[in-house]
């Protein structure tokens, strides 16, 4: 059921930037839910039946051509929303859209979705935006795809990733890597070895940390550096996800159950939260 208590901060920055009025009429449909690790949340060409605001967890939007692997070409995260083509009324997704990051998360159906958008203008603003956004994302996918060694373009996933993950580990593996990336496995074996001997990552039976955050922005392709640049020509220098980020005191990795942090949240005073953060 959509929560009854929407007087408390969303934790989500496109619902964050919304008027108060908008906001709160927002999150009145909104049901708190919790992503799994893997869980696939909408197939391409598939109609849309939820959109979603993650609050702490992060998704993979994958595009799949024949019987190939996915490959991703962009990434959600509490900075954004699944379900930014609504906006252009289309409701039918380009896009695979695969958990990365488990984590809570509003989710709404499309009908109410849709009527709310059609009322304000404010959260059409904040879609347009953000589509434009999500468009940066996929051109730099490609781009990367074709120009930038393995390596680099390692480095820039996981700098994408941490950015989202609102800790310093997170799961993986060599294998899903490799799918994100479109390379063979032993291709991200040797590179993420490499980042491993410079001591800028570690990892070990699927979990891996980030131990030198400065290092890795060096590492990474020019990419990364564009897409965030993107974000804040959109919505400002502070906005985005912030690297190592807490969520209501509560680190990635141990996440709270959504419907607990709606019942603590449902307590406190209606406030304004500003976005925090680089993009």
């Amino acid at each position: 059921m959509p929560s009854e208590s929407p007087s408390y901060p969303a934790e989500n920055q496109l619902i964050e930037r919304l008027p108060g009025a908008d906001r709160a009429r927002l999150l009145a449909l909104c049901e708190p839910v919790q992503l799994a690790l893997s869980e696939v949340l909408c197939e391409a060409g598939a109609p849309t039946r939820h959109v979603y605001f993650p609050v702490d967890g992060f998704i993979s939007l994958v595009a799949q051509v024949d019987a190939h692997p996915g490959l991703e070409v962009g990434m959600v995260g509490r900075e954004g929303m699944l379900g930014a083509h609504l906006a252009l009324g289309v409701t039918t997704s380009p896009l695979r859209a695969l958990v990365q990051g488990a984590g809570a998360s509003w989710r709404i159906a499309v009908a109410p979705f849709r009527r709310e958008l059609a009322r304000s203008t404010a959260l059409r603003h904040q879609l347009d935006r953000y589509a434009y956004v999500l468009m940066s994302q996929m051109v730099s996918s490609a781009g990367c795809l074709h120009f930038h060694l393995i390596g680099p373009r390692l480095a820039r996933w996981l700098l994408m990733s941490h950015d989202r993950a609102h800790g310093d580990r997170f799961h993986v593996t060599h294998e899903f890597l490799a799918n994100m990336l479109g390379v063979r496995r032993v291709g991200v074996t040797v590179a993420a070895g490499e980042l491993q001997r410079r001591r800028l990552i570690s990892y070990h039976r699927g979990e891996l940390t980030v131990l030198d955050r400065s290092g890795l922005e060096a590492a990474a392709c020019s990419c990364y550096a564009a897409s965030r640049q993107a974000y804040a020509g959109q919505f400002g220098s502070g906005a985005g996800p912030v690297p190592g980020a807490r969520v209501r005191g509560v680190i990635a990795g141990r996440p709270a159950e959504p419907c607990a942090v709606a019942r603590a949240g449902a307590a406190a005073p209606a406030a304004h939260v500003p976005p925090r953060g680089r993009p």
